[in-house]
C-alpha cells in the first residue's frame, strides 16, 4: 500500500491594523495636550496615559469629560467608553472640547449611596417587607429584574419655546416619564419622555444664561448622534441632592453592571493601556497607615493602640511648636512684620489655594470636581481684603468659613473657631483640618486644584 501526501492549504489570516487619531485633552487652565491614540482607545486609557506622562499620581479619581459650549452642557464620559467613537458623533461646526480633571464623585455611590436616593425619591414596582437601605436600592439597579422607581417634580422646557413647566416625572426601566395629570401613575396619565439607549445625560453648566431655566440646577438629554439644538431635552431640578439623584440614576440604568465594573476594575481597557502594560503607580489609603516608631536604631511598628496615642499626642506637640517657630529662624526675632509678610505668602504655592477667585467661580470648581465630603479650597476674600475664605462639600452642599487673622504680641495667627486654636499659616491651618474634624463638619480631604498639561 502506497502512502500519498496530501498538501493542505492554510487560510491566510489578515493582521487587524488599528488606525491612529490624534486627540487634544483640555485641562482647567486651558492648556491641552495632543495624543496619537489607537481608534479603540477608552476614556479610562487616555486618562490613565495623561497621568503617566505627566507623573500624578492615580487615585482612580481621574476622569475625561465631553464638553459642548455651544449649548453649554458637560457630561462625564465613562471610563469604558470609545473615545474615537464620542468624537464621531461631534459636528464639523461645534467647538467641543475634551477636559481632564479630577472627578472624586464619579463612583461615590457606591461607596455612600445613602447620600444619592432620597427616601422622598424612590418607591418600588411591588411590594417590599420592611424598610429598604440605599445599599439594597442599589443592588435593585445593578439587578435585571427589579428596579426602583425615581419619581419628582421637574421644570422641562416645552419643545421650541422658551418657557419652563413644572411636571412630575418618573425614572423606570423602559424610560423617563412624565404625568399629564398631577402626581397620577395611572398608564393612560403617562406620557413618554425620553430613552437612554441612545441618547447621553449632561449636565447644564449655565442654566439660567443658556436656556433660561428657573434654576442653576439643569440637565438634559441628546441624542448620541450629531444634532442640533432641537434634539436637546432640558430638565431642571430644584436643588442639587435632586439632580444628583436623577442623573444617578440614569447612568445606572443605562449602564447596570458596567459600572461597577468600572468601579471595581479601574485598569481594564481595550487598548494597551491594560493593568499588564502599565506599572502600578504609588497609592496613599488612610487603611494602609501604621503608627512607627523611629527613635531607635531600627525603625519598628507600635502594636500597642495606646502607645500609638501617646507617641502621637508628643508628635503633635512638637509639630505644632514647630510650626510656629519655622519662620522666625528665617529672620530677625523682631522683624515680626517682614516675618508676618512671609508667613501670608507661604501658602501661594500650594494647589489648594486659589488666588481671588469669587464665592461662585469656587463653588463651581468645587461641583466640578464632585460634590463628595472633604472636597475644598482656600482662597481670598472678597467681602475682607485681609481674610481667607475655607470653602468645603459636606452633604452635597458648599459651605464656606471665615479664616480670621489674630495677632498676639506682634505676630500674627490665622483661626477658624475665634482664636480657640491659632496656626502661623495657612498650610499649618489645613494640614491640622486634614487630620482633625474640628469646628468642620468633616474632615478636609480632597483639595481642588487647577491643573496644567
Amino acid at each position: 500500500m502506497s502512502l500519498s501526501a496530501r498538501r493542505v492549504t492554510l487560510p491566510t489570516i489578515t493582521p487587524i491594523v488599528l488606525q491612529k487619531r490624534v486627540i487634544k485633552v483640555y485641562s482647567e487652565d486651558e492648556t491641552s495636550r495632543a495624543l496619537e491614540v489607537p481608534s479603540d482607545i477608552t476614556a479610562r486609557d487616555v486618562c490613565q496615559l495623561l497621568i503617566l506622562k505627566n507623573h500624578y499620581i492615580d487615585d482612580h479619581s481621574w476622569t475625561l469629560f465631553e464638553h459642548l459650549p455651544h449649548i453649554g452642557l458637560e457630561r462625564t464620559m465613562e471610563d469604558h467608553e470609545l473615545v474615537i467613537e464620542v468624537l464621531s458623533n461631534w459636528g464639523m461646526e461645534e467647538e467641543n472640547k475634551l477636559y481632564f480633571r479630577k472627578n472624586y464623585a464619579k463612583y461615590e455611590f457606591f461607596k455612600n449611596p445613602m447620600y444619592f436616593f432620597p427616601e422622598h425619591m424612590v418607591s418600588f414596582a411591588t411590594e417590599t417587607n420592611g424598610e429598604i437601605s440605599p445599599t439594597q436600592i442599589l443592588q435593585m439597579f445593578l439587578s435585571s429584574s427589579t428596579y426602583p422607581e425615581i419619581h419628582g417634580f421637574l421644570h422641562a422646557k416645552e419643545q421650541g419655546k422658551k418657557s419652563w413647566k413644572k411636571i412630575y416625572f418618573l425614572l423606570r426601566r423602559s424610560g423617563l416619564y412624565f404625568s399629564t395629570k398631577g402626581t397620577s401613575k395611572e398608564p393612560r396619565h403617562l406620557q413618554f419622555f425620553s430613552e437612554f439607549g441612545n441618547s447621553d445625560i449632561y449636565v447644564s453648566l449655565a442654566g439660567k444664561k443658556k436656556h433660561g431655566a428657573p434654576t442653576n440646577y439643569g440637565f438634559g438629554f441628546k441624542p448620541n448622534k450629531a444634532g442640533g439644538p432641537r434634539d436637546l431635552k432640558m430638565l431642571c431640578a430644584e436643588e442639587e441632592q435632586s439632580r444628583t439623584c436623577w442623573v444617578t440614576a440614569i447612568r445606572l440604568l443605562k449602564y447596570g453592571m458596567q459600572l461597577y465594573q468600572n468601579y471595581m476594575h479601574p485598569y481594564q481597557g481595550r487598548s494597551g493601556c491594560s493593568s499588564q502594560s502599565i506599572s502600578p503607580m504609588r497609592s496613599i489609603s488612610e487603611n494602609s497607615l501604621v503608627a512607627m516608631d523611629f527613635s531607635g536604631q531600627k525603625s519598628r511598628v507600635i502594636e500597642n493602640p495606646t502607645e500609638a496615642l501617646s507617641v502621637a499626642v508628643e508628635e503633635g506637640l512638637a509639630w505644632r511648636k514647630k510650626g510656629c517657630l519655622r519662620l522666625a529662624t528665617h529672620g530677625s526675632p523682631t522683624a515680626s512684620s517682614q516675618s508676618s509678610a512671609t508667613n501670608m505668602a507661604i501658602h501661594r504655592s500650594q494647589p489648594w489655594f486659589h488666588h481671588k477667585i469669587s464665592r461662585d467661580e469656587a463653588q463651581r470648581l468645587i461641583i466640578q470636581q464632585g460634590l463628595v465630603d472633604g472636597v475644598f479650597l482656600v482662597r481670598d476674600s472678597q467681602s475682607n481684603p485681609k481674610t481667607f475664605v475655607l470653602s468645603m462639600s459636606h452633604g452635597q452642599k458648599i459651605k464656606h468659613f471665615q479664616i480670621i487673622p489674630v495677632e498676639d504680641d506682634g505676630e500674627l495667627f490665622h483661626t477658624l473657631d475665634d482664636g480657640h486654636t491659632r496656626f502661623t499659616d495657612l498650610i499649618q491651618l489645613v494640614e491640622f483640618y486634614q487630620l482633625n474634624k474640628g469646628v468642620l463638619p468633616c474632615k478636609l480631604k480632597h483639595y481642588c486644584a487647577r491643573i496644567a498639561l
